[in-house]
């Protein structure tokens, strides 16, 4: 139901990411043109989430939140752009900044402590790999990105209770999309600060967007519960 509903909606953004595929433009030469092609395909979840009304988003704080987190990594992505160039810190901090929102928008019900425990232990086993290779404020820069992001990962996956059909689609999205942000983001680290990854930058890219499009989807979830309570 709701793919068949959303699907639509989410066409620009499946062509956008296309486009960005397709052009697959060097990281080498960065410029204003290869910005806007990175960050095309997070303009239209923008569009896609301001298409359910600015009704809808002034009625659901949670949808506002992911909104504004898309709006951040946005900003992030561009930054990306010119990491060599001096900005890598930059998009760190605007993606700090979205996985707060994220985290907010998600809530802190149910709590969930065992699957808060497991992404802490991730959260510090990816630390202790990237140590060593860590130097300046990177060192704590990456430490706090590190909580940040896993306690996101924690709330999406808190929200899904699998053992108790306690779950909907949406949250199952919010999920799967928290996930594959922290595998990007980890394959990013691994990249700039370990090793040359295999194929890095289709991993990182294919992994994001498909994040954030799971975690866009997991704000209509209010949406499908009004039109569901109005059914019945």
């Amino acid at each position: 139901m709701m793919v068949k509903s959303e699907g639509p909606k989410l066409v620009p953004f499946f062509k956008a990411t296309c486009v960005y595929f397709v052009l697959w433009l060097p990281t080498s030469s960065p410029s204003w043109f290869s910005a806007l092609i990175k960050c095309l395909p997070i303009f239209c979840l923008w569009v896609f989430l301001l298409a359910h009304g600015i009704s809808f988003l002034g009625a659901h704080s949670s949808a506002r939140k992911i909104l504004a987190g898309l709006i951040f990594s946005a900003l992030g992505d561009a930054f990306l752009i010119w990491q060599e160039q001096g900005y890598f810190s930059h998009g760190l901090f605007m993606f700090a900044i979205t996985h707060i929102l994220y985290s907010s928008a998600f809530g802190m019900k149910p709590l969930n402590l065992r699957a808060g425990l497991i992404i802490a232990v991730m959260s510090g086993f990816s630390y202790t790999l990237l140590y060593p290779y860590l130097s300046g404020p990177f060192t704590y820069l990456v430490a706090v990105y590190i909580a940040l992001i896993g306690f996101m990962g924690w709330r999406a996956i808190a929200g899904v209770q699998l053992a108790n059909d306690l779950w909907t689609w949406t949250k199952l999205s919010a999920c799967l999309g928290a996930v594959l942000f922290m595998v990007s983001d980890l394959t990013i680290a691994v990249n700039k600060f370990c090793f040359p990854v295999p194929h890095s930058r289709a991993i990182i890219m294919a992994t994001y967007y498909a994040a954030q499009m799971l975690i866009a989807l997991s704000a209509v979830e209010c949406q499908d519960a009004d039109a569901a309570r109005k059914r019945a």
